[in-house]
């Protein structure tokens, strides 16, 4: 099996006790090379501020290529391009553009009155400044606000043609579901790379029902091996087993490189990327 690229995901703290383990996680997964890591924006972008000051310092600190989620929520073009240069000042060139989830309590999403109207008003912004490479989001299975997912496909191509270079998708639970996606945008044109984005579950609960708001199908024999898994104390065992058996599955289908959503909680990604045959090569420096 030929051993895969991997990314990791992580999000800014909000605590003292969170940093620590933001850190953590660094130090555990920094070891594998990752192709890049990407830290997240909050909800209605609250981690705003937060998300800035973890770039800096994960790119000061670890040499790691540090990709920064940006999008639409709650801010002027002008606030928002405003952080992108702060970001290629910091020395960051890489952008997770995304045109965000609406702040919590609000229905839908909702343009800033002189805001982008949407993600691919963002990509087009940030291509025009010949700064950066661009990432975006792609959904295998119907995003809850499209109609349906030919509608998901045409906005994945509309966001590549504005100057996105690859895309990262929603995480899924069988591998079928991200070939039968890389197949209609094969058949739409799109011609850039679509990594698979996969979460190891930590906890089943939580990963059900973040799955279920996100419009990801949760398979029934999914729900009956954690059910007994978890009566067994075995859930950790199963998780490993079947990320790895996903990730292996992917590969064995032509993925190359593979993303991971690691909730700051690396041992499980660790264990995952182990299996696969991502082992260390380097140590991360100590911080001053």
């Amino acid at each position: 099996m030929i051993t895969p690229n991997v990314s990791f995901e992580f999000f800014p703290p909000k605590s003292l006790e969170a940093s620590f383990r933001l850190w953590d996680t660094v130090n555990t997964l920094a070891p594998l090379e990752p192709r890049f890591v990407s830290v997240t924006y909050g909800a209605g972008g609250t981690t705003r501020s937060l998300t800035r000051d973890a770039v800096g310092t994960l790119h000061n600190a670890s040499g790691l290529n540090v990709a920064a989620h940006l999008t639409c929520i709650d801010a002027s073009r002008q606030e928002t391009l405003a952080i992108a240069d702060e970001f290629a000042a910091a020395g960051v060139s890489e952008i997770v553009a995304l045109r965000g989830d609406p702040p919590k309590g609000a229905a839908n999403f909702e343009p800033h009155p002189e805001g982008f109207a949407d993600s691919c008003e963002l990509i087009s912004a940030l291509a025009d400044t010949g700064k950066f490479t661009i990432r975006v989001g792609a959904y295998p299975e119907k995003h809850p606000e499209a109609t349906n997912q030919a509608a998901d496909i045409d906005w994945l191509k509309r966001k590549i043609d504005a100057g996105a270079s690859e895309a990262i998708t929603q995480f899924f639970f069988e591998a079928d579901t991200f070939f039968r996606f890389r197949d209609a945008c094969v058949k739409a044109g799109i011609d850039a790379p679509i990594i698979p984005g996969v979460l190891p579950i930590e906890n089943w609960q939580g990963a059900r029902k973040f799955a279920l708001a996100c419009g990801a199908n949760v398979p029934a024999w999914l729900d009956d091996l954690f059910g007994k898994a978890i009566r067994d104390n075995r859930h950790d065992l199963l998780a490993t087993a079947l990320a790895t058996e996903l990730c292996s599955d992917l590969i064995e289908g032509g993925v190359k490189d593979l993303h991971f959503y690691t909730l700051n909680r690396p041992d499980l990604t660790r264990d995952v990327c182990h299996a696969l045959g991502v082992t260390p090569k380097v140590e991360l420096r100590d911080v001053a």
